[in-house]
């Protein structure tokens, strides 16, 4: 099987929630979920807020990223989890 890299955006609740313990959070659910993450990045989106986009590589015989995203979701200060790109590594 190939491994796939994922790209994982985590939109917080509000600019005041505290990033760092989200990202940290969510870097360990994704270890544990068997995915390796190689990028993490904070996106801007408006009036303060900033998305975390996490880039990950997993192993595409784990399967489909709900059980994760779902995981992520419930993070304090979380308000939603999407996978925003899944693709084949070359090489």
């Amino acid at each position: 099987m190939a491994t796939v890299i994922v790209s994982l955006k985590i939109m917080p609740s509000s600019p005041d929630e505290d990033l760092d313990s989200i990202k940290s959070a969510a870097a360990k659910i994704i270890a544990e979920f068997g995915g390796t993450v190689g990028k993490t990045e904070l996106e801007p989106i408006a009036f303060g807020l900033k998305a975390i986009v996490f880039m990950f590589a997993m192993a595409e015989s784990i399967g489909d990223t709900e059980g994760l995203e779902a995981k992520i979701a419930s993070i304090h200060g979380v308000n939603s989890v999407q996978v925003t790109d899944v693709r084949r590594a070359v090489g």
